[in-house]
Order: C-alpha cells, then sequence, then structure tokens
C-alpha cells in the first residue's frame, strides 16, 4: 500500500464512526398542517393546540427535538393555501402528516394515499369523505373528532340564558367554511325553537369585521354567536375587542376568547383533541398502521366565561351557568 492509500484508508475509517453517528441521530419527521396562525406569530391558540399534541406524542415516547422533528406549516385563515402546503410536507416526506381541521384534513387526504394522515377535526369525517368509517378507517387516514359544529344551537342557549331580554341575535359565519350552509340551518333552526331572530352574518376577511358589528349595531341584535371556524380562531383578540367596544354580548368556541375579554366560550376542549391526535401519531410512528386506529371521538366540552365583561355590559350571569362554567374570570 503506497502512502497515499495508506491515509485515504485512515480517513474513511476515522469518517465510519461519523457516518454511524449520523445514522443513528437520523428522527422520523411529522408534519403538522394547521389552518390558522403560527405560534411564532404570537398565536395563543395554536400554541396550545401544538403543547397539546407535543403531550400526545410524549405519552407515547417521542420528543420533539430528541427523537422526532417536526415541520409546521400555517396557512393563516387562507384555505386556499392548504393544498400547497400539504404538498409541500409531502415532498419534504415527511413519516405523518397531522392535519388540524376539516379543510386541513382534506387537503391532506388529496396531497397523499401513501403517507399516513392524522386529522383533528370537528366535523363527520365520513360524511367528509375522510374515512370509510370510524371503527374501520381503511386507506392512510385516521384521526380524532370532536362535539364542535353539533355545539352552535347550545352557545345559542347559553347566550339567551344570559341574555334573557334578547330577541334576535347574529350568526357570525365564514362563508369559504365548507360546514357553513349545515352551521347556518342548524342555527335558524335552533332559533326558532327559541322563539328568536336570527342574523346570518358573513366575514372571509379582516375588512368584513367593520360591517359585521355595524350591522349587530344597527340592527340591535341581543348578542353573537360567532361559528368556529379557523379564520375566527386567528382571529379571536381581534373579534373580542370588536364585541367588547361595540358592547355585543358574544359567544366563541375557545377559551382565548374570554381571556381576550370576550363574555363566553363553550365548546369542545381542543388541547384534549389534538392531546389524542399526538397519541395517535405516536402510535403510527411506531408501526401501526391508520387503517386499524379506529376515529377517536373526544366529548369533554367546557365552558368559560368573563364575568367582568358580563358586568361592563350589564348582564347577570345566572348562578346556575357560573356553576356549570369550567373557569370565571373575574
Amino acid at each position: 500500500m503506497n502512502r497515499r492509500d495508506f491515509i485515504a484508508g485512515l480517513g474513511s475509517a476515522a469518517a465510519w464512526p461519523l457516518v454511524a453517528r449520523a445514522l443513528q441521530r437520523e428522527v422520523p419527521v411529522i408534519g403538522f398542517l394547521g389552518p390558522g396562525g403560527s405560534p411564532s406569530a404570537g398565536n395563543l391558540v395554536a400554541g396550545n393546540l401544538v403543547a397539546a399534541f407535543r403531550l400526545g406524542l410524549r405519552e407515547t415516547g417521542y420528543v420533539e427535538g430528541r427523537n422526532v422533528e417536526i415541520e409546521y406549516r400555517f396557512a393563516e385563515g387562507q384555505y386556499d393555501r392548504l393544498p400547497a402546503l400539504a404538498a409541500e410536507l409531502v415532498q419534504r416526506r415527511v413519516a405523518v402528516l397531522v392535519a388540524g381541521g376539516a379543510p386541513t384534513a382534506t387537503a391532506a387526504k388529496a396531497a397523499t394515499t401513501t403517507i399516513p394522515v392524522v386529522f383533528s377535526a370537528g366535523v363527520d369525517p365520513v360524511a367528509m369523505g375522510l374515512v370509510a368509517s370510524l371503527n374501520r378507517p381503511g386507506g392512510n387516514v385516521t384521526g380524532v373528532t370532536n362535539l364542535s359544529i353539533e355545539l352552535g344551537p347550545k352557545r345559542l342557549e347559553l347566550l339567551r340564558e344570559v341574555v334573557p331580554t334578547a330577541t334576535s341575535a347574529a350568526f357570525l359565519i365564514n362563508p369559504t367554511d365548507a360546514t357553513a350552509e349545515t352551521q347556518s340551518r342548524d342555527m335558524l333552526a335552533a332559533a326558532r325553537t327559541f322563539g328568536l331572530q336570527i342574523q346570518v352574518l358573513h366575514a372571509s376577511n379582516e375588512r368584513d369585521f367593520d360591517t359585521v358589528f355595524a350591522t349587530i349595531v344597527r340592527l340591535r341584535t341581543g348578542g353573537l354567536i360567532i361559528s368556529n371556524d379557523a379564520f375566527f380562531t386567528n382571529r379571536s383578540g381581534q373579534l373580542a375587542a370588536l364585541a367588547i367596544s361595540h358592547a355585543v354580548p358574544a359567544i366563541f368556541h375557545f377559551r382565548e376568547f374570554v381571556e381576550a375579554g370576550g363574555l363566553m366560550s363553550y365548546g369542545s376542549s381542543n388541547p384534549d383533541t389534538f392531546r389524542i391526535a399526538g397519541s395517535y401519531t405516536g402510535r403510527i410512528l411506531k408501526g401501526e398502521r391508520p387503517a386499524d386506529l379506529p376515529v377517536q371521538q373526544s366529548t369533554k366540552v367546557e365552558l368559560f366565561i368573563n364575568l367582568k365583561t358580563a358586568k361592563a355590559l350589564g348582564l347577570t350571569v345566572p348562578q346556575s351557568i357560573l356553576l356549570r362554567a369550567d373557569e370565571v374570570i373575574e
């Protein structure tokens, strides 16, 4: 062996431990696709959901930055961006694609038939065509559903109890949401049951908000129910501030809305739903197939009330509702 070959051999021998360590460090990558804003941009709702997802992963032995990595993409409430963002994550060859929300789940399913998809959505996944059945999803998609759309009429009922003199209410919905028609129909039916008039108002961009609240004030509606939609979730603080400034009793889905000054929130526990999605993701990373994992149904529901806002609006929250609340902010 000549001197050059000997040195090259030494170099190769020295490189092998480095290659071995690099292979040992190789970890699976999860793609996390959200319809709303990014936690890094200060979105509290998204931050709480990501934290819950990480908790579910940890329950199965996976810790971000240690033995798993997560690639994040957020559509900022612009649903038309979801297909491209899902395609990016598929091209990244992620081990599992996690989709939060119905539009996101639809985009993820359309983007791949091979990469496992775990969704978290407040819709009927069979009716949406995401899975063949809840018990036997089939294909590469499974996930978690929660009570979201179904709770719209209950929010109206709670608002009516807090504002008993109201004869009308407004229902704010994003017309680009695939479930907008169903939600509107259910809300109108519930309003007839309670003997209330409902004004359905649309908003799909921030410019619509001023018109929405001007209409509420002009019609002197007794309160506002905000539909569960990523566009609104991404702007919980803004909607709470507008409701306060226009003296409108309002109810939404998320606790963050109440923290920002909104009157009430009533909805399924999305952190609990995302924790379950994290656990399912970990199980798939360990070798289980999505087709063998039944779609889980999260039934945990939470009620939050901002008593300070109620007093500012001149409202007395019935003791029966206060006793049912998971938290009262004073």
